[in-house]
């Protein structure tokens, strides 16, 4: 095992050094082992463990989603990984709909909109006015 310190684990990992410490106060992560002095040593299972954390983030997976798939993977079920992987994946497409409809608002706002006049005459202001958007 290659034993590094936590800023040579942090640039293999592409994270910042609060960010391994965050991780280790959470119970993602824990050093390999801890010199005499205190200090903490890492190897190349901390670097795999932190490279994963950072890519699930990147899918849009929670500290809590991906505490879960670490649990499923010392598993070895990946049935249960696909299911978790669908579960995020019904959840990203929900949101981007959601994104979707807002854009459109937003969009047909900005353009109903002269830009100019008077605030109480604005098409942007009056509609976020109402009580529900259309």
């Amino acid at each position: 095992m290659n034993s590094i310190g936590i800023g040579t684990l942090a640039k293999r990992a592409g994270v910042r050094i609060d960010t391994v410490r965050y991780y280790e106060k959470s119970g993602l992560l824990a050093p390999a082992s801890r010199l005499a002095s205190g200090y903490r040593r890492y190897g190349d299972e901390q670097v795999f463990r932190l490279r994963f954390i950072r890519r699930a983030q990147e899918l849009g997976f929670t500290l809590k989603d991906i505490r879960e798939l670490l649990g499923i993977s010392k598993q070895k079920d990946v049935a249960k990984v696909k299911r978790a992987a669908e579960r995020k994946l019904a959840d990203v497409e929900e949101r981007l709909l959601a994104l979707t409809r807002m854009r459109d608002g937003l969009a047909t706002l900005v353009a109903t909109c002269p830009g100019h006049g008077r605030a109480a005459d604005c098409p942007i202001l009056k509609a976020l006015g109402e009580e529900r958007l259309q």
